[in-house]
């Protein structure tokens, strides 16, 4: 098997996944998965989509991912592996389109706009 290259995207997090047949070692930016998500919740979504698939410790897998906050960087590395799950089997597909593991999240931050307070809240309105 070759190395499978995938980009999974949340918010303003870019996550870039190179899948190879291995253990089952998650490496996160050179350093272990379970260092660089220190959540049991960042940990339980970063490796979903490999737990419905049953191939936990099958595939090596080395991640860059920038950008974001914690969560967003966890879930644009969800979005990359369920990605590279359908290309290793396409009947992975079936189990992870329910999950929704396979959409991408459009939910960006709204910017902020000239003469207002922030995106949509406004300066205190003074009549006299």
């Amino acid at each position: 098997m070759e190395v499978i290259h995938k980009i999974g995207r949340r918010k303003t997090a870019v996550a870039r996944i190179y899948v190879s047949e291995g253990k089952g070692t998650i490496t996160v930016n050179k350093k272990d998965v379970n260092t660089y998500f220190p959540t049991a919740t960042l940990q339980y979504k970063v490796n979903q989509p490999l737990t419905l698939t049953q191939n936990e410790g099958n595939f090596d897998i080395k991640v860059n991912v920038f950008g974001g906050g914690a969560n967003g960087q966890a879930e644009a590395v969800r979005l990359a592996i369920s990605r590279a799950m359908c290309v290793v089997n396409e009947e992975n597909r079936a189990v992870l389109k329910p999950e929704g593991l396979l959409t991408r999240d459009p939910r960006m931050v709204e910017r902020k706009k000239f003469g207002q307070k922030k995106a949509r809240k406004k300066f205190q309105f003074s009549k006299r």
